[in-house]
């Protein structure tokens, strides 16, 4: 057991990061972990705050209190950020700097765990510039975003890159036949329907309502009989993205507020001391920004799946040879392949493609999707 158990298929940079962990002297002051969503460039940058934080030689060793500690999130001295909102703006940027600076309390690195880094804005990202660039001696940024291209270029070149791959469908079935228990078969089935997402794998694999709520976005293509059933499908994924926002963020936001109403001085009538709204109210808009984000995140889900439905049809109009995404579901995709033309498949990606613009504009989602499942329904 070790730190790197859970990275599939990363091996150059799990040997890149051995490397530098091993290396107490100056493992580089600012690191910028990147890869495609899911393919675990996340899961690596806490893997390596660990390794940093290990007593055991060689380092990393997964079973030492700090290898423990960094990865359950509870290690004084490796800060883990996480925008709970669509962005991370200059005073919460201001705030992280200077808890950057911070003396290490026990361990030999006080580390800043960026997730998201990518939801800076342009003014937070100029306000971590001087920290990153010019750190404490003991400090060690670890930035994660999908793509350098996410941070400003000032940003990313004071760091040293840690690039993921999409990881090959075999390991992610191996990964899920070894830690969830699913056989072969289902794992590999599981795996290619991930599209190399290891979360996403994991939970389709855990979850029955994420393989029903999966179930019904891949069965909208043959839903669409007319225009009251295009409609209709419309309104059934957006709705499985509300559910999922309300059973992510309801009782979290809930606890939330209890938890704050009582560090702020609540009577046992549940009457607040003066001053206090604000911080109420900003709970309240960041709770909200989060539910936004959350539901945002699950209809880009749903476009991605629809869109790997119909490059599978696609890759068999094409005769590319290529295998499919959604092997469970073999027979259909070769009929409406069949059926069908590539130039009408490639009009239906495009149609998923402006869904996913349309929804970057703040369009409302259920006109959004209703403007999709016509367009699928008539190619």
């Amino acid at each position: 057991m070790s730190v790197w158990d859970d990275l599939v298929g990363q091996e150059p940079v799990v040997a890149q990061l051995s490397s530098a962990a091993a290396n107490d002297g100056d493992p580089a002051h600012a690191w910028l972990f990147t890869g495609p969503p899911g393919a675990g460039y996340v899961t690596a940058a806490r893997a390596f705050a660990a390794a940093l934080q290990c007593t055991e030689i060689p380092r990393g060793c997964g079973h030492c209190a700090s290898c423990h500690q960094v990865l359950q999130g509870t290690h004084a001295d490796v800060e883990v950020v996480r925008p709970e909102g669509l962005s991370f703006g200059v005073r919460e940027a201001r705030a992280l700097v200077l808890r950057a600076g911070s003396t290490p309390t026990g361990s030999r690195w006080q580390i800043v765990l960026f997730e998201q880094a990518e939801r800076a804005t342009e003014g937070a990202a100029n306000a971590l510039l001087k920290s990153i660039e010019e750190p404490p001696s003991r400090t060690v940024w670890l930035l994660c975003t999908p793509s350098p291209e996410d941070l400003p270029v000032t940003v990313q070149s004071r760091c040293r890159p840690a690039t993921l791959q999409t990881p090959p469908v075999d390991g992610i079935a191996d990964m899920l036949v070894q830690r969830e228990g699913v056989d072969r078969e289902t794992a590999e089935v599981l795996a290619r329907a991930a599209q190399g997402h290891i979360g996403r794998a994991r939970r389709l694999a855990a979850d029955p309502e994420v393989r029903r709520t999966r179930d019904e976005v891949m069965a909208v293509p043959r839903r669409l009989t007319g225009v009251s059933a295009a409609v209709a499908a419309a309104a059934i994924l957006v709705k499985a993205a509300e559910a999922e926002r309300d059973a992510r963020t309801v009782e979290l936001g809930e606890s939330e507020r209890t938890a704050l109403r009582q560090a702020l001085g609540e009577s046992a009538k549940g009457r607040m001391p003066r001053g206090t709204a604000g911080a109420l109210t900003d709970l309240e808009k960041r709770q909200k920004s989060r539910a936004t984000r959350v539901m945002r995140d699950a209809l880009d889900r749903t476009l991605l799946d629809l869109a790997s439905y119909y490059r599978d049809v696609l890759t068999l109009q094409l005769g590319a040879g290529s295998d499919l995404v959604n092997v469970d579901l073999g027979p259909e995709l070769r009929t409406a392949a069949g059926n069908g033309r590539p130039e009408v498949t490639l009009r239906r990606l495009d149609a998923i493609m402006a869904c996913r613009e349309r929804l970057d504009a703040n369009v409302n989602p259920l006109l959004a999707f209703e403007a999709l499942t016509l367009a699928l329904r008539t190619g």
